[in-house]
Formats: C-alpha cells, structure tokens, sequence
C-alpha cells in the first residue's frame, strides 16, 4: 500500500473488521500526527454536545452520581482531541453512552437524536480523519428511529449506528425491535451497543451501579439477541459490544448450559449454527477489560483477536492506560 493516501473514515472501518484492534495502522500517510509508533482506532469514545449537556445536564448526573458536572460540561472536541493524540489514537469512532437520548417522550428523543448526530458529523468534517460516529437512536421511538438511520446514513453519512443495552427494561432481542433491525440488516450496518441498566439499580450502597450492572446488562443483551434468535435472522448487523462482551466470556459455559434446555426445533430456529458460531463472529472491544489480566484470558480464550477492537472509554477511561495495556498484550 505504499505511496496511497491515507484511509477515509470508511476505508477505517473495513480495516477494522480485518484487523482487530487496529494496532497495526502505522504510519501511513495523511494520518494525524500523533508521534511515532502505531496508530490506533478507537471505537468507544463518547461525545456531549454542549446544547445536550446544557438541557440534560440534571439527568446526566442523575445516572452517573459520583461524576461532577464538569466532566460534562469542560468535554469539548479539542479535549477529546488532546487525549487522542496523548495516546497516538489517529481516529475515534465516538457514540453517546446512557441515558442516551429517549427518555420517554418521542418528540424529545428525536430533537435530540438529530441534535446529537450532527454535532457528531459537524466533528468529522472539522477534523477529517480524527473521528467518526456511531448515531445515537431514540430506539423506543420505531418511525423515529427508522427516519433517523435514513438520515445518519444517507445524508450525514455516519459510520454506523450507536444503541444502549436495553430501553424500558427492554433488552435489544424484544420483539418491539424487530422493525429496526431488519432495517439494520438490510443495510448490513455496523451497530455498537454500550450498556445501561436494564434492571436493579443500586441494590446495595457504597458502589456505584454501573460497576456491577453495566457489564451484567451486556451479557444480558447478547444473551437475548441469542436465545431470541435475533442474531441468527440478522447475519448481516456487525454488533460491536463494549467491555469485551461483559461477564459472558467468564459465565459462557452457564449460557451453553441453558441452551440445552431448548427443544430441538427451537434451538433450530434460534441458533441453527451454534452458540459458538454467533458469539464468534461478534465484536467486541477492549475498553475496561484491557488492564485486567484475569478479564482478557477469558476473553481471548472465547474470542478470536480478529473480533477485537480497542476501545478507551473515554472520557471516562483513559486513552493512555488503555493503549499501554494493549499494547503489553501484542496483539
């Protein structure tokens, strides 16, 4: 590939599903110039628009108690920026995370769905090559929904499609979905999930909810995109899952257990290639389970390395510490 211009955003995405991790794109011409060394895709990084931030703000601290309003309110494309290129992360694909943008009203859900999708757009075309977006969705909202991937597709031409976990304890496998995955699948969308909490809260005090639930809510999602057979009548959806697909890689033998309780046209009919052969051919990135060895020898037990992607969390996580450890794992 030597004497070609450096990929687009979209090239970005293809050399993701090849790659990995995307740890291998160095030093190819027309990147940001983040310093020597390898060039990283980020594909979990989050955004707050400041018009979102400024009428949601009470909400956002709601749902995340022990954050200060500034780590809301001081976030800016230029600070996400500097932390890109702390760690040498040439691209971030960035998303919302929860509450995400529906909370029950399907006029807000869909301003703010817009709103924040071009913010995201606006991003990309300030600072080619830097970042992408996954659209955010009010996915409770169906003819919402359907309008906006037609607009985040084929009018801003984002990169992919950004969903929670789980909306009104509705886990992405419910039926009410169904109308907007087969949109999805006829469209072969890339589709990263982050979670939220499906159920439970704070049962206990002195722990933040999210700890425990947020990776507990991932495995729950996939495990009913499996069982319901959602994975198996979409073959063409590429999931992205955060946090190396949550407990699953440490229960999966649980999940293969309940399997076998299923009849066997049933079993046809929702996973007729096998729990291995969905699971597999899913992605999932590294964000929070990079630094833990116990978490990745799980994960790449269960998973092949072609399914990894790196992922920061940011502004949550740290780009640095992420890009440190997956480095170390020589992938």
């Amino acid at each position: 590939m030597n004497g070609r211009r450096g990929p687009s955003r979209r090239e970005v995405l293809a050399l993701l599903a090849a790659i990995g991790s995307g740890m291998v794109l160095a030093g190819r011409a027309g990147w940001a110039q983040t310093g020597g060394g390898p060039r990283i895709v980020d594909t979990h990084h989050h955004i707050y628009p400041p018009r979102y931030v400024g009428a949601n703000l009470p909400r956002l601290l709601e749902g995340t108690a022990v954050l200060p309003a500034s780590a809301y309110t001081n976030w800016s494309p230029q600070s996400a920026l500097e932390q890109m290129d702390k760690a040498g992360v040439a691209t971030a694909v960035v998303s919302m995370t929860g509450p995400g943008v529906w909370w029950g009203d399907n006029a807000e859900g869909r301003k703010w769905a817009r709103e924040c999708n071009e913010f995201g757009a606006r991003m990309a075309q300030d600072h080619p090559r830097r970042f992408g977006m996954f659209a955010a969705l009010p996915l409770p909202d169906t003819e919402g929904s359907l309008r906006e991937i037609t607009h985040a597709l084929d009018v801003l031409k984002l990169d992919g499609i950004g969903l929670l976990t789980s909306y009104e304890s509705k886990l992405l496998g419910h039926d009410a979905f169904k109308p907007v995955f087969d949109e999805l699948n006829r469209r072969k969308a890339i589709v990263f999930v982050h979670p939220t909490m499906s159920c439970c809260g704070n049962v206990f005090p002195g722990v933040y909810p999210p700890t425990i639930e947020f990776p507990t809510d991932t495995t729950r999602t996939i495990t009913n995109l499996l069982f319901s057979g959602a994975f198996a009548r979409r073959p063409d959806v590429r999931f992205i899952f955060s946090h190396g697909g949550g407990t699953l890689p440490i229960i999966v033998q649980r999940i293969v257990g309940a399997s076998r309780g299923l009849k066997p046209d049933e079993r046809a009919a929702t996973m007729p290639r096998g729990i291995e052969y969905e699971l597999q051919r899913q992605y999932y990135d590294l964000a929070s389970v990079a630094p833990n060895p116990g978490g990745m020898a799980a994960v790449l037990k269960l998973f092949p390395v072609s399914q990894l992607f790196y992922g920061s969390d940011a502004p949550f996580g740290s780009t640095t510490q992420i890009a440190d450890a997956v480095a170390k794992l020589e992938l």
